[in-house]
């Protein structure tokens, strides 16, 4: 057990575009964020693609960038296999230059530490934030058996060779206690801060100014906001059906969505329009978090129309704390953390969403009581107090 006053050396292994808003590695930034603020000096290795983060303590080491590949998606990719090689060459080449504490390895990059421990004798922190076999089938990666097989046993190798696991959300914690009897290495840290990033050399004013656009664009009606990325799995398909349904019903509704890249969003706007949304629904497209965090303080209602996963969304727990309720769909990915009693759930359907969007439309007293809810929830199981807590105990099990 180490001494818990410390100050670990810790090396951190992103493989993600860090730092960019499309690629959202909020979790890591946030990760190091507060190792910093407990006294650890961090050294990130990561992709050539992002912007540094502004947190003392803590310099980054990136691959190439190969601006000519384009910029890295959300999910698994050849582009992120070939990077992988560059990520892996820095890691080696770090611990050859450095003796590190603790390697902190986030998704597939616990492959690359995982054989490298013996050699470098490091504590391994494998931080899961999926199943990396479940990612080759929301993405359409892969259909391939030999490849889900290989893919499962070096995630169960990781698990095993990991002096600790942080697991997310209940359903990976699950998942992982049915490979490793010590239960004592696994951790459940979910990703439930949500502050404004601070980049280097960037301007540090957390409120945007109004620009006239998003919720402005609602004068006077009832705001629906979503904001996230725009990936299949998502459900904005489902949303826009679901809102042509509540317009026919309540002609005050207004919905706006925040993020998503250019391609996403004129696609789903070309299906808005052909549901007769123009006037109805905004798409902001991907901007700075400050500002989706203004759209999203204007709501009335917050949405997660989500279809797919079992991990459970950051957003979830920004809508929490926020006291505005939420309108989200009844899958293993939400009810982990909300019921009825916090949110107004429904089936991943239109007419079942859109029923759960007209009643939160419908029902100010009962929209208050959920949200006054969701907020001593998330006060009480998921703060910034609690995610300081629970980090502090893992790094000092170290």
């Amino acid at each position: 057990m180490a001494d818990a006053n410390k100050s670990l050396r810790c090396l951190v292994v992103a493989p993600q575009p860090f730092f960019t808003p499309r690629g959202t590695p909020f979790s890591v930034y946030y990760r190091t964020l507060v190792m910093s603020e407990l006294g650890h000096t961090i050294d990130i290795v990561t992709y050539g693609e992002g912007k540094d983060p502004d947190i003392p303590r803590v310099r980054v080491y990136r691959g190439p960038r190969f601006r000519f590949l384009g910029p890295v998606r959300t999910g698994p990719s050849m582009l992120k296999l070939f990077l992988d090689f560059f990520v892996a060459a820095q890691t080696f080449w770090r611990l050859l230059r450095k003796r590190y504490d603790v390697v902190h390895a986030h998704e597939e990059a616990v492959f690359i530490c995982r054989f490298l421990k013996p050699i470098f004798r490091f504590k391994l922190v494998y931080d899961m934030h999926s199943s990396l076999v479940q990612q080759l089938t929301n993405f359409d990666f892969t259909d391939s058996r030999l490849v889900h097989w290989v893919f499962r046993k070096l995630e169960d190798s990781s698990i095993r060779a990991a002096d600790a696991v942080i697991t997310i959300c209940p359903d990976l914690q699950d998942y992982a206690t049915g490979i490793i009897e010590d239960t004592g290495r696994l951790h459940l840290i979910e990703n439930s801060i949500y502050e404004v990033v601070r980049l280097r050399g960037e301007p540090q004013d957390d409120t945007p100014p109004d620009t006239g656009d998003g919720p402005d664009h609602a004068k006077g009606r009832f705001c629906f906001v979503y904001a996230g990325t725009l990936e299949n799995y998502q459900g904005i398909d489902v949303l826009l059906q679901a809102f042509a349904r509540v317009v026919r019903e309540r002609p005050d509704a207004f919905l706006l969505i925040v993020g998503g890249t250019p391609e996403q969003v004129d696609e789903y706007r070309q299906q808005a329009d052909g549901l007769g949304l123009g006037d109805d629904c905004h798409f902001t497209g991907s901007v700075p978090q400050a500002r989706a965090h203004t759209y999203m303080s204007r709501a009335d209602v917050l949405l997660s129309p989500r279809i797919e996963g079992t991990n459970t969304p950051l957003k979830i727990y920004q809508q929490l704390a926020s006291g505005i309720a939420m309108v989200a769909t009844e899958i293993y990915s939400h009810t982990q953390v909300l019921d009825e009693e916090v949110a107004f759930l429904a089936e991943p359907e239109p007419g079942s969403f859109a029923g759960a969007m007209i009643r939160a439309m419908s029902d100010p007293a009962e929209t208050r009581k959920r949200a006054g809810a969701a907020k001593r929830l998330y006060e009480r199981e998921y703060s910034r107090e609690s995610y300081v807590r629970k980090l502090s105990r893992m790094l000092d099990g170290l």
